[in-house]
């Protein structure tokens, strides 16, 4: 089979797929739609997968360039003539795909397409109901974006539903026999006192963008801070929401209890988790998360905001717990309760593990892919 991947820019998720994809006996082409700009993937693309030059992947999209990728999109395809094109996100790669005339089409959410863009306005309404309604066939992480794809018009008979999941096996909890070295160089890098037995380590790996929440978080551990005097926060990644929550955190005077560890790839991401008790993520807007799935895996407690894609991954006090999405007070009181029980932590990590174990393997859920590949080209046939 030809499978040509259209992806709107190249990130650790497209690595994943790009990189399972290019094991299978499958022939593989990717295409960017766009230059990367934030979340760049450090690994170069994947061998056996081909990536495409062409009239995109150059700059931003722009909706002025449409026509032009277009025409472009249909120039590729006939020159590669793939068996069938798997694209996304829909208002923009699959958009395109669809424009091009080119059957059939497997269209992939990310979740803040249906999440957040689809209901943005009119037109992305339109875009949203016309690419769904000529899609063969639809994948997303969650059920919340499957309703959403459902009530655009896409069949849900043609829907298949599964998340990205992690490397299971990468993201584990830390061995005891390395954990205290562990403990001690992250305490040392917080500039807190090892002997503080006691202390607590949140962590964040949300991107800095509104969607995200972090200023939510900023805010909270600010007054996190004022009661507890042996809390600690790392934030991961960067965003255009930097200043604005460096200038929270500076107004609050806890910036000697912040650590910036900046962007890190995914060799070292497992590390950084293992540096913390709580993972939080303040997010407005996700599917089923993958930095919340690497968090289970590693067996950390989780608190997340209560969104539907959060639902569906946990359960109040027993593998994490929720707090009200944007309310910062409802977050410190969380953070404060979750460290009064810290006895529980174990158990709740536990339980985030075997969550992770039993619905977030990546090698498992990959296979679903390839079953819906081979459904959309047998039934094109």
């Amino acid at each position: 089979m030809r499978i040509l991947y259209f992806s709107r820019n190249y990130t650790p998720h497209d690595f994943r797929f790009l990189n399972s994809l290019s094991k299978t006996e499958h022939e593989i082409f990717y295409l960017k739609l766009e230059a990367n700009q934030r979340q760049v993937e450090d690994r170069p693309v994947p061998e056996n997968v081909q990536q495409i030059l062409w009239a995109g992947g150059r700059g931003e999209f722009r909706w002025s360039d449409l026509p032009r990728l277009v025409l472009d999109f249909r120039r590729v395809v006939k020159r590669l003539k793939p068996d069938i094109v798997h694209a996304g996100p829909i208002q923009t790669c699959a958009f395109i795909a669809v424009l091009s005339g080119f059957r059939p089409i497997l269209t992939k959410s990310w979740g803040y397409d249906l999440v957040r863009d689809a209901d943005s306005s009119r037109w992305m309404q339109w875009v949203t109901g016309y690419t769904l309604r000529r899609s063969a066939f639809f994948t997303s992480d969650a059920n919340v974006t499957r309703e959403k794809a459902v009530a655009f018009g896409m069949n849900p008979e043609n829907i298949v539903v599964f998340p990205w999941g992690v490397n299971i096996e990468r993201f584990a909890p830390k061995k005891e026999e390395r954990g205290e070295k562990q403990a001690t160089s992250s305490k040392k890098k917080l500039s807190v006192s090892s002997k503080q037995s006691k202390a607590i380590t949140l962590f964040c790996s949300r991107t800095w963008e509104p969607i995200y929440g972090v200023d939510v978080l900023a805010k909270a551990f600010v007054k996190v801070a004022s009661v507890n005097p042996d809390v600690n926060l790392i934030l991961l990644g960067g965003g255009s929401q930097g200043a604005k929550i460096r200038q929270i955190l500076m107004n609050g005077g806890v910036m000697d209890r912040v650590h910036f560890g900046g962007q890190v790839g995914q060799r070292d991401l497992p590390r950084w988790y293992h540096m913390a008790d709580i993972y939080i993520s303040p997010s407005h807007v996700d599917g089923s998360s993958v930095s919340l799935l690497e968090a289970l895996a590693c067996g950390m407690p989780c608190l997340v905001s209560d969104i539907p894609g959060n639902r569906e991954w946990i359960e109040e006090g027993v593998n994490g717990w929720l707090f009200r999405d944007g309310d910062a007070d409802d977050l410190v009181e969380k953070i404060l309760l979750a460290i009064k029980n810290r006895r529980s932590f174990g158990r709740i990590g536990k339980a985030a593990r075997k969550t992770a174990e039993e619905r977030a393997d990546w090698k498992k859920n990959f296979g679903k892919l390839l079953e819906a590949y081979n459904h959309v080209v047998a039934r094109s046939e």
